[in-house]
């Protein structure tokens, strides 16, 4: 992008608006060689309340082995969180420092870092940049800046339209640090090319956590996997205020009532970086928010599983308000496909709870701003053990003229596994006002139960009891156990379409990666500590009172736990070759 450089000795006009960023103007005869240092500072995206910015520092003096940029705004601008440079704020000023890794600065090298940021009112650029206290050069821009129409070779334009189904004809994103660590297990190079979803699980997950890969870093990422054809991104949106009102592990870091928080600082910055022009040609694949709707259908009501906090979220509606917020906003860009999460038939799958779930769907997706055209579909199975189907025995089998819904493990259910439950529900939703063309994703990362304990046909036809536990390759003690469950093995690989209404197999939670800590972990991430993981507790309402059947030792949710990949790899089905 080419900028109109002016020295701040001179006097300098400042064009601002509501809608965009100042632009500097201003003499331009000073010869650029002749100052110390230069200072590109862009917005590269605005909204009504929030922006995000990057900043390039050159430097034309000696070489530095530190460096500090120091600025002041002449509005309220607040800098929330920033990438590649340690930020920080006192009034209007604002201090820059490099990071270990960027400390060097050769003569006439460049460094650049960038950072999310509020105002109100007019946003405009710093009048006054200072690097390592010497005043530099400054070229400005933003939205009112657009400089050169020419996208480059890195933009592989628009798409002409979304697809019935985004992932026919394309490939999937394959998370390059997820894969170093599968390959770095014993066994793990057979799965380590596969394509996982990226989570953004907390605001600094969007610019990366202790030096990994954030948001821009992936798309960038996928661009260079895409080359000439097409690619899906699968991206999980999971930071709702009061997260997982049912289940500490996975709890987050905005408390019940920040709903305006995960608007400006979490929805926005993510809805900027997608609506990047450059990212046009990506097929974006958005998870929206796992486990929270579904708890609101049966964890808030005054039944023997209802939590404290699930009637707080219940009744404060920001569960609701933040879902349609993300609807809305994501389903604006036209290359992002949201597909909402709607649990497993093992927590929705009884009549009393399918249809509320579907009513509640219906209602986020037709409120606040949301629209069912927000709606490419909806996903099921995320980051649990359901299997996709059952083999041996099906919902509708009888032993001695008793139905074996009246089988303690499906307790009157109407679905065994998660295929025949997406596509009932599929048809439901339909029902209810989604497009005709709604797909489903099933997660199958870890629903494969294979391994020594598979049954290779149906259970003895003695009890219902005796049939169902004799033929189910389901091994949990109880369909409501979730975490890190001890058996479980790597299930069908990532496909498209395979089966009607399905839009793919997809492998959302990336295996390998633990589901809760076994035992309390101090944190700053916001997680608890969840007895569900604890090998040695004997249960809740939400799993039977039963045992959980979780691994020990656990770490914390989304830290890698070697014990379990290993154990997943020896169990996949089909097996890995």
């Amino acid at each position: 992008m080419s900028h109109t450089r002016t020295s701040l000795l001179a006097a300098m006009a400042l064009v601002a608006g509501t809608t965009g960023t100042a632009l500097a103007v201003g003499q331009a005869g000073a010869a650029t060689s002749a100052v110390p240092c230069t200072v590109d500072y862009k917005v590269q995206s605005q909204w009504d309340t929030g922006f995000t910015a990057a900043v390039t520092i050159t430097n034309n003096a000696a070489a530095k082995s530190g460096w500090t940029v120091k600025w002041s705004y002449a509005g309220n601008q607040k800098v929330t969180n920033g990438w590649n440079g340690k930020v920080s704020q006192n009034g209007a000023d604002v201090t820059v420092a490099n990071e270990g890794y960027n400390g060097n600065l050769a003569s006439g090298g460049s460094v650049s870092f960038g950072f999310n940021g509020t105002y109100s009112g007019t946003n405009s650029v710093p009048a006054t940049f200072t690097l390592d206290g010497v005043t530099c050069n400054v070229d400005g821009g933003g939205p009112t800046d657009p400089g050169p129409t020419d996208p480059g070779p890195t933009d592989p334009g628009t798409p002409s339209g979304k697809a019935n189904n985004p992932y026919t004809g394309a490939k999937v994103y394959v998370n390059p640090e997820w894969s170093a660590k599968a390959a770095a297990e014993p066994g793990g190079s057979k799965i380590a090319n596969q394509p996982t979803a990226v989570w953004l699980d907390r605001i600094a997950a969007i610019n990366g956590v202790k030096g990994g890969m954030g948001l821009r870093a992936h798309l960038d990422e996928a661009l260079k996997q895409k080359g000439s054809g097409e690619l899906v991104v699968q991206v999980v949106i999971y930071d709702l205020p009061g997260r997982d009102c049912a289940a500490l592990a996975s709890n987050g870091e905005l408390g019940p009532n920040d709903i305006d928080k995960y608007k400006s600082q979490y929805i926005d910055p993510i809805v900027s970086i997608l609506s990047e022009a450059k990212y046009a040609g990506l097929r974006i694949a958005t998870v929206i928010e796992p486990d929270s709707l579904p708890n609101l259908v049966t964890n808030a009501g005054g039944t023997p599983t209802t939590t404290d906090a699930c009637v707080t979220m219940k009744g404060n509606g920001n569960y609701e308000k933040g879902v349609s917020y993300a609807l809305d906003k994501l389903g604006a860009i036209p290359n992002v496909y949201n597909y909402i999460d709607a649990a497993h038939h093992g927590w929705l799958g009884w009549d009393s709870n399918l249809g509320p779930a579907v009513q509640q769907f219906h209602k986020v997706a037709t409120t606040n701003g949301a629209s069912v055209k927000d709606v490419a579909g909806f996903i099921v199975n995320t980051a649990n053990y359901s299997p996709t189907e059952e083999p041996h025995y099906k919902v509708t089998d009888t032993v001695g003229g008793q139905t074996i819904r009246q089988s303690k493990w499906v307790d009157w259910n109407q679905y065994v596994d998660e295929q025949s439950f997406a596509q009932a529900m599929r048809d439901k939703l339909v029902a209810a006002g989604f497009d005709s063309g709604l797909g489903m994703l099933i997660d199958t990362s870890r629903n494969g139960w294979g391994g020594s304990a598979r049954p290779s046909g149906p259970g003895p036809q003695t009890t219902v009891d005796g049939y169902v536990d004799g033929s189910r390759i389901d091994r949990r003690i109880h369909a409501g156990n979730w975490c890190n469950q001890s058996g479980a093995g790597i299930g069908e690989r990532p496909t498209a379409a395979p089966a009607a209404g399905i839009d793919a197999y997809v492998w959302v939670k990336p295996p390998g990666e633990s589901d809760g800590n076994s035992a309390p972990i101090p944190n700053d991430e916001g997680k608890g500590f969840d007895r569900m993981c604890d090998p040695t507790y004997g249960g809740n309402p939400r799993n039977g009172n039963n045992s959980t059947g979780s691994l020990p030792n656990s770490p914390l949710a989304g830290q890698w736990f070697s014990a379990q990949f290993q154990q997943l790899v020896k169990n996949a089905y089909p097996p890995l070759s």
